[in-house]
């Protein structure tokens, strides 16, 4: 498995929600949604190590933070059971747009209490898992019950949670009561797998007896035998992702690469119209599919890097890669490199840094390098003046040449 990328769309309330798509390193059998358990985030030891593992299997897995948690923009405070609801529907939509519908919906904790609610709203959704979930979302508050009347008597209230502190609304407390589960179970009409363990202290093994009661077949039922409730031993994690691929290649229509989107082409990078928007376009490059887009101002809709932030991209990547080379050729301990890319269109006359002979309207790009490590003066020099050897760095500077022709009718 690769790296897992990092994407973002807007979540319910309009904010951006940072997640990580987990990718095999073939192109993806099928997709998956999981959602987190309260108050953690996508980066928790249980949703990394499942998706990791399914993604050996050959599913892909999209793993998000709610509103106003882990990298997600957004209040905690102004978010409830509700609004995390519709985030997975927001972020089922994403998939759906940019890749494929995801078929397998994964929730840990409340994360299984919201994937079970949101489930008939995701209509590619054909086998849910939960793992370690309430069977009544209204269970959560268990875990500040001593401040449930100061939340009441204030509108609001701080609590902690797992360490830390959060802002509880009265709303959240409002919003969870309208929620029951026994009828979005019962009426799931998708294959449903329970995990549980029966020393779970923190949400108990009941829960899982009602869950199970309630659904209709096809519906399964694995006893995570002395596991805690946050999966927290990686065999146990690992366990639930190798029973959990397992279980739903009986239930997931698996993909060919064409259905995917991830197919491999002969050209090192094909770039084709996604006919989602106005502008938005597929690349793909090698194994690694990417999104181009133009920003909302000039019709576009955002959805990934303009053309020319692409070429910040490829500047900026190659002049750490090169320094990083530099470093690691003359033993230098510079610490962690950054790079950040500026772009804009000048006149070459009136730029004092763009050397001799430019004229007219050019291309400026500038260059901030940071290293994290206390380096003398002569080697920050020397970095600046290795950069210039970057190889994207030459290709900008010097003459290229770009040959097009149409490609051949079939």
């Amino acid at each position: 498995m690769d790296k897992p990328l990092k994407v973002e769309f807007p979540g319910s309330q309009g904010h951006m929600l940072a997640a990580r798509l987990d990718l095999p390193k073939a192109s993806p059998k099928a997709f998956a949604l999981f959602a987190h358990c309260f108050t953690c985030s996508k980066d928790i030891f249980a949703a990394t190590r499942i998706a990791r593992a399914l993604t050996l299997q050959g599913i892909a897995v999209l793993r998000f933070d709610f509103t106003g948690l882990g990298a997600s923009e957004g209040e905690f405070a102004n978010t409830n059971f509700s609004s995390n609801i519709e985030d997975l529907v927001h972020a089922a939509d994403f998939l759906k747009d940019n890749y494929q519908a995801p078929q397998l919906l994964i929730g840990h904790s409340l994360g299984g209490a919201a994937v079970l609610a949101a489930a008939d709203r995701i209509p590619g959704a054909r086998a849910v898992s939960t793992i370690g979930a309430p069977a009544d979302p209204e269970h959560v508050l268990a875990n500040f019950c001593s401040h449930i009347d100061n939340i009441k008597a204030r509108g609001e209230a701080e609590v902690q949670l797992a360490g830390r502190s959060f802002r509880i609304k009265s709303h959240f407390l409002e919003d969870i009561s309208t929620h029951n589960l026994d009828e979005k179970i019962s009426g799931l009409k998708k294959a449903l797998l329970i995990f549980h363990s029966p020393v779970d202290q923190i949400v108990g093994i009941d829960n899982a007896t009602k869950i199970f009661v309630a659904a209709k077949h096809p519906k399964s039922f694995v006893s995570l035998d002395k596991a805690d409730h946050l999966l927290s031993s990686r065999k146990d994690a690992v366990y639930v992702a190798d029973v959990l691929a397992a279980w739903a290649s009986r239930y997931l229509e698996f993909q060919t690469e064409e259905q995917t989107g991830l197919e491999t082409v002969q050209a090192p990078v094909r770039v084709e119209e996604t006919g989602k928007s106005k502008f938005q376009q597929k690349v793909i490059a090698g194994k690694h599919l990417l999104l181009a887009d133009e920003p909302v101002k000039v019709g576009g809709t955002d959805s990934g890097p303009s053309p020319y932030d692409y070429l910040s991209i490829a500047l900026g990547a190659c002049t750490t890669m090169t320094l990083r080379m530099y470093a690691a050729h003359k033993g230098y301990d510079i610490g962690k490199i950054s790079c950040d890319v500026y772009h804009d269109k000048v006149h070459g006359e009136d730029c004092a840094d763009c050397g001799e002979g430019k004229s007219g309207r050019i291309d400026r790009f500038e260059r901030v390098i940071s290293v994290a490590g206390e380096v003398p003066e002569d080697i920050r020099k020397s970095l600046v003046r290795i950069a210039g050897r970057c190889p994207v760095h030459k290709t900008l500077e010097q003459s290229s040449a770009v040959v097009t022709r149409m490609a051949d009718q079939e």
